[in-house]
């Protein structure tokens, strides 16, 4: 199968699972902190450390339908997670360290300026 439909499809499933999970846990856990999307991430990192993890035992076809496609519609963290294991694996602890303060700053940071934009509130 085409390498870009099987993103598609993959992306189409993550997509829709993370909108009904994201809406679900605002039911069962509430809306005041972000249940969803926290479970959301960590299903998909160990998602994709799963996958990651069995290496030559899974069909590149299959690597890219679950970790790109539905890892990357479900949640873009499982890829950031997965970056930072392999960094760690590598005896990179510093780098990830680095990358994950980086990251969850600058992330934040660069939300609040689109949001502050968009609002009119720049």
């Amino acid at each position: 199968m085409d390498r870009y439909l099987l993103v598609a499809l993959g992306s189409a499933v993550g997509g829709m699972a993370r909108f009904w999970l994201t809406q679900m846990g605002a039911v069962w856990w509430g809306a005041e902190f972000p249940w969803g999307t926290l479970v959301i991430n960590l299903v998909g990192s160990v998602l994709i450390g799963m996958v990651a993890g069995l290496g030559g035992a899974v069909s590149n076809s299959l690597r890219i339908l679950l970790m790109t496609g539905v890892c990357g519609g479900f949640t873009t963290f499982s890829a950031f997670s997965l970056q930072n294991v392999e960094l760690i694996e590598n005896g990179q602890l510093g780098s990830a360290l680095g990358y994950i303060a980086l990251s969850v700053l600058f992330c934040v940071a660069g939300c609040w300026v689109g949001y502050a934009g968009a609002t009119n509130h720049l």
